[in-house]
């Protein structure tokens, strides 16, 4: 088979795979509240209510020095009238790159409700103190992994890093106090959240969203 039929064959087989099985979740924008906040905490208390797997993973993007798009999959930390916050290495790429670009976007995905959270705009990192909190409240081998300071480094040797592992870990169990200065917790504010509900006719989409306003937030539908 040659690359061109070979190709044919692999976009036959996703267009062949079904999307949005349901039953999916009514989805009303009109008696959606003010803020948009409590309609998120909302769906995702549906996510977890009917057993959705990891429900508060979110991908976060950014951009680095050269303005190239970056992702990754973190789980979110919280959520208030201040943002959304998620944590990180501040020497991580993602660390670097919200340095020099403080700004980013949110994605969550529910795909057995059909449903998708987008958020985008200014990031700002936490004090030392919620910072610091934050790190305690990890496992005792995430924390250790941190204090290594080696997150997307080349990886040469495994035995390497499993007795640096190993290291970092009688450390931590010496001083379970012992706090990573460069760990930080980062706060999300959006300028725009929008909230996209599937149709099982994959025709009907609904999508609201919520632009910042001096005021609060002024909210309005959008073609699928």
């Amino acid at each position: 088979m040659g690359d061109r039929d070979h190709g044919s064959a692999v976009r036959a087989w996703l267009r062949g795979i079904e999307v949005f099985a349901g039953p999916l979740p009514e989805f009303a924008p009109e008696r959606a509240p003010a803020d948009p906040v409590a309609l998120f905490l909302s769906w995702l208390s549906d996510a977890v209510a009917d057993g959705l797997r990891d429900p508060h993973a979110m991908t976060l993007s950014t951009v680095d020095e050269a303005g190239d798009p970056d992702a990754r999959v973190l789980i979110l930390k919280g959520v208030d009238g201040s943002g959304w916050q998620f944590a990180g290495h501040g020497f991580s790429p993602k660390g670097h790159q919200l340095t020099i670009h403080p700004r980013a976007a949110l994605t969550f995905h529910w795909p057995q409700h059909g449903r998708q959270v987008r958020l985008r705009g200014p990031v700002t990192p936490g004090s030392a103190q919620d910072s610091a909190a934050d790190f305690l409240s990890r496992s005792v081998t995430a924390r250790a992994e941190s204090l290594l300071a080696r997150q997307s480094q080349y990886l040469t040797d495994t035995a390497e890093r499993d007795h640096a592992l190993e290291k970092s870990l009688a450390r931590v169990g010496q001083d379970p106090s012992l706090v990573d200065a460069g760990w930080t917790l980062y706060t999300l504010a959006p300028d725009e959240v929008e909230f996209w509900q599937a149709a099982k006719s994959r025709v009907h989409t609904t999508r609201l969203r919520y632009e910042r306003a001096a005021d609060g937030w002024e909210r309005c539908q959008l073609w699928s």
